[in-house]
């Protein structure tokens, strides 16, 4: 049973009073066995012996409380995507960069006070466990909503497997994957089931919140017989935007405002057609084309089936209804994504030729444990594989992120929502001059925290550096994190422990699993790296990436042959065993 519990709290802001809620969930993070797709029941990650976990609902000015107990056998991490967390960096959630992960057995609270309204949503943040079911929407009203609807609904899109994350996960970085082929869906879900219905009354306005909380499929979404317009991206208000079709990547959200028919003659379907490009191939029994549908009438029928073309959609077209105009960058990082076979002989994601490997002390910890000194801002303690990147506080930030890959990739940035300023064809090399494509600079760009970079195209985003703490920063495909594509943002950490603080209670969950929360990435102090986690490096030489593939089948060729080879040759000897045998006997 889930616990909800407010308690009313008043405010006084000048000669206003303000309501306000502490919003208390009790999650107990569980096993449950499901079968949301009807097609295979399995093993998932629920709460309180439930599946699907069930949504949480605050409003702005509330205090959200999340009690966890983890009742897995492995630890976990829970982390409200798109949640700023101002001054509150020890809460964000992702294991080993800002906190422990909270072990099996244990509890521990979350406590977010909610300054931002909008569609968002919460996962865990530790291992994958939000591809096992570990993922729910987190919906903050707003008291005076930028428009009027009649009523809301929340939609959630994501792609279903039939094997647990950790087993698909050692078949996708294995040496038997040199390509780094994802798995493929099995299905995929709306509202964490198939096939949900929608009541709709004629002439009434609605608000769809739609989420994508996939691991790595890509929904186009569209409505049989109904117009509707944007208003709203990962929590940022837009000026109303018409338009029969949008794609929607792992992570993004939207708002959409739909009118409802006069009419109660038919039904109608919502569609969330995967996208195939996504996939490196399509099985014949997926079924690609997920759908809901809107009831104006149990009795009535289903209207004919509408298909979509897809039409080339540019979301820094849409124009927030707050203005926020873009400032001039004073830094300007460059991020190459690609993949590639490593030393370890494994396909892996890498940001400018490094794969992200968890290090041995969360890296908040290292930042405040480092104390206010030099040593905070050297990105050395903070390890190679974190791939740490040191922000002043309040520079401007620009971020050209060349995506080198030949598949589309989510760009997630904790702590922000920032402005998309430009996008390419191909990699920017700033030694070329200065980045020519900027889409808009100096009015009001498109802001959201979650950015779709297509294949071999560069995008460019900018954010001002004035929240202070340890932000990552990755691929929000599952799977690509699993595989490296993360960079470790150190914002401000000389202005850290003025602002944070973390309660001493969030150690001993490093101390019941054996790990270190001070010291730098290795556990140690100052500059002695000792011991810290590495990941795999470049393989020597001037192999391009396909030679390195061909060189890998060559090997594993070998390795096979080899096996062959001395599988006939014990053969052999077994036979001319069994003749020696049969001729001893034969002479007796």
């Amino acid at each position: 049973m889930l616990f909800v519990t407010k308690a009313l709290v008043v405010l006084s802001v000048a000669t206003a009073a303000v309501q306000a809620a502490v919003v208390t969930y009790n999650w107990n993070i569980t096993y449950v066995n499901a079968n949301a797709d009807g097609l295979f029941e399995r093993r998932v990650i629920g709460v309180n012996g439930q599946f699907p976990p069930p949504a949480i609902n605050v409003t702005l000015n509330d205090t959200l409380v999340i009690n966890v107990i983890n009742q897995l056998d492995e630890p976990t991490s829970l982390h409200a995507h798109g949640l700023f967390q101002v001054g509150n960096n020890q809460m964000d959630g992702p294991s080993m960069v800002t906190q422990c992960p909270i072990p099996p057995g244990a509890s521990f609270t979350y406590n977010i006070p909610i300054n931002q309204t909008g569609t968002y949503w919460i996962h865990g943040h530790h291992k994958g466990h939000y591809v096992d079911g570990l993922r729910a929407p987190l919906i903050i009203h707003n008291p005076n909503e930028a428009y009027h609807y009649d009523e809301e609904y929340t939609l959630t899109f994501a792609d279903w497997y039939h094997e647990e994350h950790a087993v698909l996960l050692l078949q996708y970085l294995s040496i038997f994957n040199p390509s780094g082929a994802e798995p493929i869906p099995k299905s995929g879900l709306i509202n964490q089931a198939t096939d949900q219905k929608f009541q709709f009354v004629p002439g009434k306005t609605y608000r769809l919140r739609i989420i994508n909380m996939s691991a790595l499929a890509m929904f186009h979404f569209h409505i049989d017989g109904h117009d509707f317009q944007i208003i709203e991206i990962d929590g940022v208000d837009v000026q109303s935007f018409p338009v029969a079709t949008f794609p929607i990547a792992a992570a993004q959200r939207y708002s959409v405002l739909v009118t409802a028919k006069n009419s109660t003659t038919n039904n109608y379907l919502i569609h969330g057609d995967m996208d195939p490009m996504m996939f490196d191939t399509v099985p014949a029994d997926l079924q690609m084309n997920v759908t809901g549908t809107i009831v104006y009438s149990d009795s009535a029928p289903l209207a004919p089936v509408e298909t979509s073309d897809w039409p080339d959609f540019d979301d820094a077209v849409i124009v927030p209804i707050t203005s926020q105009p873009t400032s001039a960058p004073n830094n300007q990082i460059v991020l190459n994504a690609a993949f590639s076979v490593l030393s370890d002989y494994v396909n892996h994601a890498t940001f400018n030729d490094v794969t992200y490997v968890m290090p041995k002390v969360p890296s908040l910890y290292t930042a405040l444990s480092m104390g206010n000194n030099s040593l905070s801002s050297n990105p050395e303690v903070y390890g190679k594989y974190s791939n740490p990147m040191v922000l002043n506080h309040n520079d401007e930030i620009e971020i050209v992120i060349n995506n080198l890959d030949v598949g589309n990739h989510p760009f997630h940035l904790h702590g922000h929502v920032f402005q998309v300023v430009g996008r390419g064809d191909g990699a920017y090399d700033p030694a070329s001059g200065p980045y020519p494509s900027y889409l808009n600079t100096t009015e009001n760009p498109l802001r959201r925290d979650t950015v779709l970079v297509r294949a071999q195209q560069n995008a460019v985003i900018r954010f001002k550096a004035n929240n202070p703490g340890v932000w990552f920063f990755h691929c929000h495909i599952e799977w690509h994190l699993q595989a490296g594509l993360a960079v470790t943002m150190i914002e401000a950490p000389e202005a850290m422990a003025g602002v944070l603080s973390v309660d001493p209670s969030h150690f001993d969950q490093c101390k019941a699993l054996g790990i270190p929360y001070q010291g730098n990435a290795a556990g140690n102090p100052g500059l002695d790296m000792t011991g810290q986690n590495v990941g795999a490096d470049a393989l020597p030489g001037t192999f391009t990436a396909k030679g390195i593939v061909a060189l890998v089948f060559t090997i594993l060729a070998a390795l096979m042959g080899l096996a062959t080879v001395i599988w006939y040759a014990r053969d052999d000897e077994a036979t001319n065993f069994k003749k020696e045998v049969r001729k001893n006997e034969s002479e007796e």
